[in-house]
């Protein structure tokens, strides 16, 4: 294995000023592969400066290109699965694609299934907050999330037949769910 003080770390130094954030900046399929790409091939790197095994597949919906990083060994992606390291890895690949691109990018970074698993414990909560909304509450609040999880949430509640807004500002904002 190689010691990684003796590795060079891939370059991700933002030279480029981010584009303002906004919602409506529809990407074609075309610029979101060549982001997902550039993404593809950040993450190899660092897979193999930390000598693991990955499998990795890009796909572009909904606007965002996104990155999964999967295994056959159980065990290879593990420490990199968990969510704050997989957010933290999401940040540094999407610093990366900006400073390719010179524009900002919503990329989703999957990593052995971190996100799915993340999306099954917010459909839990989004059905307990929906039994107390059915139990009598006027309404129930989340904790904190980042806006993608936020997104996920408010897809799972109009499913559920109820309506969600976020509420707070920064690091505190949440979802909000009441009746519909």
């Amino acid at each position: 294995m190689t010691n990684v003080s003796e590795t060079e770390v891939p370059e991700i130094s933002p030279a480029v000023e981010p584009a303002p954030v906004d919602d409506r900046d529809e990407r074609s399929t075309a610029q979101l592969e060549d982001e997902g790409d550039i993404a593809a091939d950040y993450i190899e790197e660092l897979l193999d400066i930390a000598d693991l095994d990955g499998d990795i597949e890009i796909d572009a919906r909904a606007g965002r290109a996104y990155v999964s990083v999967t295994s056959s060994e159980d065990t290879s992606l593990r420490a990199l699965s968990r969510p704050d390291t997989v957010t933290a890895l999401q940040e540094l690949t999407r610093i990366a694609v900006q400073n390719k691109t010179g524009a900002f990018s919503r990329l989703i970074l999957d990593i052995g299934g971190s996100r799915e698993a993340r999306a099954a414990e917010l459909a839990k909560l989004v059905d307990t907050a929906v039994e107390r909304i059915e139990a009598g509450a006027d309404s129930a609040a989340l904790p904190a999330m980042s806006s993608y999880e936020r997104k996920l949430v408010h897809d799972v509640v109009a499913e559920r037949g109820f309506v969600s807004q976020s509420s707070g500002e920064g690091r505190d904002r949440h979802t909000v769910i009441t009746r519909s």
